[in-house]
């Protein structure tokens, strides 16, 4: 392989029906970052059925190309017909840096097309950065948090990295600024696909999504039962909050892994009003709430490893602090 044939730092645009995911424009930033290191072209790779006009949102947020494969197959994502769309792309186009999301779309594409081109691939990367040889770094938090490990990889192209929504800045948008379009063929024999999208579901949510709301309660393993956890969900209705949990209360079935967890391989927030309840503190939690504007625990133990990150703690049990604390809450 010839790395020097390799341009381009690119990132994959998600969309679902029509509409970009924000961890498109925060991708944008990061690519942003790294092409003012490089100099090279920013570029994304859209999918989907007539999402051509959406292209010039991407531009509003940095990207200086374009390349979009149509196809009303393509309307829904399945990684049988989109991984070997993304890599023959990568083969024709070389890039020499791709950027994708850390979502369940991204983290399900990434790895199918890694394999493809013969690259490495750095998952669930909080930054990146260019090194003194040119080479893109993945941050990557290790061994629970403890360690921040620096992967590169100096010998295969692309350099691939994951990253999910939250770690990277969303640039201002431009209104105005218009991209390349480069439409890319396809050509999908349907007689070989084994998949089909027949329906789908939407389960509306009760609360904001955690990155959008401004009050945001999160519970950990010292919640102690399922039953507790309503104890949770009432402060932060009290508070007209949303509820974010640990991976250990995901674990549990106290909340919902993929809409609730907070951390390295769940959401980053950055709310006015944290509370944790419950929660020891392991980094990869903490990653996920280090942005709040305050941030307060609610913990037996006063040497938790949250209490270092709070603004507030307060010490003893919480199903004797909390509902007090709804009880003067709902009084104010």
């Amino acid at each position: 392989m010839n790395i020097e044939e390799y341009k381009g730092i690119w990132i994959f645009a998600e969309q679902r029906e029509g509409k970009l995911a924000d961890i498109a424009f925060e991708l944008l930033g990061g690519a942003r970052k790294l092409a003012d290191k490089t100099g090279e072209e920013i570029c994304a790779v859209l999918l989907g059925d007539k999402v051509t006009p959406l292209a010039n949102e991407l531009a509003a947020y940095g990207a200086q190309k374009v390349y979009v494969a149509e196809s009303h197959l393509l309307k829904q994502y399945t990684n049988e017909i989109y991984a070997p769309i993304v890599a023959s792309m990568v083969e024709k186009y070389k890039p020499s840096i791709f950027l994708l999301g850390g979502t369940s779309l991204g983290m399900d594409l990434a790895p199918r097309v890694a394999a493809k081109a013969s690259t490495g691939l750095s998952a669930h990367a909080v930054d990146v950065d260019i090194d003194k040889k040119g080479c893109m770094i993945a941050f990557i938090p290790s061994f629970g948090g403890s360690v921040m490990a620096s992967i590169s990889c100096d010998k295969r192209r692309p350099q691939m990295s994951t990253i999910p929504a939250g770690f990277l800045a969303k640039p201002e948008k431009q209104a105005g600024k218009k991209a390349v379009i480069e439409k890319v063929p396809v050509d999908i024999d349907q007689t070989k696909l084994r998949t089909k999208v027949v329906e789908i579901f939407h389960d509306e949510p009760k609360t904001k999504p955690l990155n959008q709301a401004d009050v945001v309660i999160a519970g950990g393993y010292g919640v102690g039962s399922k039953e507790n956890w309503a104890i949770i969900e009432e402060l932060a209705t009290t508070l007209s909050g949303s509820v974010g949990a640990t991976r250990p209360a995901c674990d549990e079935g106290w909340a919902k892994l993929e809409d609730q967890m907070i951390g390295q391989s769940g959401k980053t927030i950055r709310p006015k009003l944290y509370v944790g309840v419950g929660i020891s503190g392991a980094m990869h939690h903490l990653i996920g709430i280090k942005d709040s504007k305050v941030i307060v625990a609610i913990n037996a133990d006063e040497k938790a490893p949250i209490a270092a990150a709070s603004d507030y703690v307060l010490v003893g049990d919480f199903k004797q602090i909390v509902p007090a604390l709804i009880k003067e809450l709902k009084q104010v």
